[in-house]
């Protein structure tokens, strides 16, 4: 009876897919469609370049307690779709922010747009977060909005390179893992969309004052160093001020939105690895957010 129960416990923890691995197949392959770009070609060093090293196309960037890293995209996009396979380190992660992201913080900065995919760090034995999030016009001020959706994940991401983009066009937001898409945030309005050209970018850092478990669990360097890997990167984008340039589709269709499949896939992701919607948190002024 044990060795049932210890069964049945896995997979209410641990759902699984049609196939028994993993979500429904989305039948339709965004990545697969563009190209991978070498590092040097596509990106360079923007902080930290003593924490970063670059071996043979695979990117390794580490957190100490002297410094992060991160990384930059040599081109600013208007539109496209962006991403990298990535490896987590397993482990006490708490507090390190591990991030594939869009932003124009640089050019306007405290009120900047910002579309993020970040891994939030983790204590032994309990599963990565993989944080989304969308800002408009947002600031570090303690006024910023911000509209995220927490996923735990159907593999361990610690084990293997796995594909995360991101889709971004002018009427919609997609995110994706391994090219399952796992959430859609839609134009609705133009104040509630990001609008102006974004650099690609990516980092390791502390952020242990809200990361893991909102700030309970902080980043223990007696663990150091902390490490993120990433290869196979894909830039698929409209350079800002390209007239003739055709936005990026995640639909076989090659239009907005996403195909039956593809949306079965996803329901299947937020049905069963979806822990937090920022519209449904009742202690949210969502007079902040009219899109939910």
């Amino acid at each position: 009876m044990a060795p049932l129960l210890i069964s049945l416990l896995f997979l209410f923890m641990f759902p699984l897919g049609n196939n028994g691995q993993g979500p429904p197949s989305p039948g339709y392959y965004p990545s697969s469609r563009i190209g991978s770009v070498g590092f040097n070609q596509g990106f360079r060093n923007l902080w930290g370049p003593q924490h970063q090293r670059l071996d043979q196309g695979a990117l390794t960037i580490w957190l100490d307690r002297t410094s992060g890293s991160g990384f930059k995209s040599l081109n600013p996009y208007s539109s496209g779709y962006f991403g990298a396979a990535i490896k987590l380190q397993p482990g006490y992660t708490a507090g390190v922010i591990t991030s594939l992201y869009l932003s124009n913080n640089e050019d306007h900065p405290g009120n900047h747009d910002e579309i993020d995919i970040e891994f939030l760090g983790t204590t032994e034995g309990k599963p990565y977060v993989l944080q989304t999030n969308v800002y408009i016009r947002g600031s570090g001020d303690g006024n910023i909005i911000g509209r995220e959706m927490k996923f735990n994940l159907w593999f361990d991401p610690t084990k293997d390179f796995h594909n995360y983009a991101i889709l971004w066009n002018p009427t919609e937001i997609i995110y994706f893992v391994d090219d399952v898409p796992i959430r859609r945030y839609t134009r609705k309005s133009d104040a509630t969309f990001p609008l102006r050209p974004m650099y690609v970018y990516g980092s390791i850092w502390d952020a242990s004052s809200w990361a893991t478990e909102n700030g309970k669990y902080k980043a223990d360097y007696n663990h150091q160093p902390f490490v993120g890997k990433y290869n196979n990167f894909k830039i698929g984008g409209c350079r800002a001020g390209t007239a003739s340039c055709s936005p990026a589709s995640a639909s076989p269709s090659g239009g907005p939105g996403l195909s039956r499949q593809q949306l079965a896939a996803m329901e299947w992701v937020q049905r069963n690895y979806k822990v937090y919607d920022y519209c449904r948190d009742q202690q949210r002024d969502h007079r902040l957010t009219p899109e939910c």
